[in-house]
């Protein structure tokens, strides 16, 4: 009767954790606007994650790109001039208008807002 006891009190703790969180637990309530799609849209097009990296993913051979905007060295500002100016020695440019430019800068701004746990961890941490 214990044994019975003990996996019912189990099976109900996990059955209440596993429904709190699909159900709201990693809703942050983040949607992304039009602008910010159309960014990522371009992103992905141009094919950006071959060079940089978005949470860890990406290549190596940009710099990584998930809290550029809140960077203190980079900034909001320093991204889209990099962004308008078609980049440095390495990243080739794309000639981007105005409203790619933009775009991109909002889809960072999307990715750097959600970036939770990713900015609260070391560099060691997110190397491993």
């Amino acid at each position: 009767m214990k044994k019975i006891w003990i996996f019912l009190t189990l099976f109900f703790a996990f059955t209440t954790y596993s429904s709190w969180i699909y159900t709201g637990a990693t809703d942050y309530g983040t949607v992304m606007t039009t602008r910010q799609q159309l960014g990522k849209k371009i992103y992905q097009e141009y094919n950006c994650q071959s060079c940089h990296q978005i949470f860890g993913l990406g290549g190596y051979l940009g710099p990584e790109l998930t809290t550029a905007i809140s960077d203190k060295t980079r900034g909001e500002a320093y991204v889209k001039a990099f962004i308008e100016n078609g980049g440095g020695t390495r990243m080739p440019n794309f000639h981007f208008s105005k409203e790619q430019t933009e775009a991109l800068v909002d889809y960072l701004k999307y990715v750097d807002a959600n970036a939770f746990s990713y900015k609260n961890t070391t560099p060691n941490e997110t190397e491993k």
